[in-house]
């Protein structure tokens, strides 16, 4: 005998997921900018002087990654998303985070 049972999984925590990523990229994206705007974020995010401003980029993006992913996750974990829309965004966002890590890019700003 078989059983018919279907569990269905919402959306919301993958959409979660895919959103809280890009968000804490572009985070770093942006702090990558403005560490090289203004001497005193570049100060402020130099959290251990062998790697200069690095671990304050990637730390503070972490740190915003996981509060984003948790009360994006907590907001939507029993609901139905648009995946694709979601993802669309997280694209959208991952991709000006990433520009914004580039050297042609920031150093633009380069203060």
């Amino acid at each position: 005998m078989t059983s018919n049972t279907s569990s269905h999984i919402p959306s919301g925590p993958a959409a979660a997921a895919f959103l809280s990523g890009a968000i804490g990229l572009f985070v770093i994206g942006l702090l990558t900018t403005l560490s090289e705007a203004s001497h005193a974020v570049g100060n402020a995010l130099n959290w251990y002087d062998p790697s200069g401003s690095l671990v304050g980029k990637t730390g503070v993006g972490i740190i915003v990654w996981l509060i984003a992913w948790f009360f994006l996750n907590k907001k939507w974990q029993d609901e139905e998303v648009n995946l694709k829309s979601m993802f669309t965004w997280a694209i959208i966002i991952a991709a000006l985070g990433f520009l914004l890590t580039f050297p042609p890019f920031f150093s633009v700003f380069k203060g």
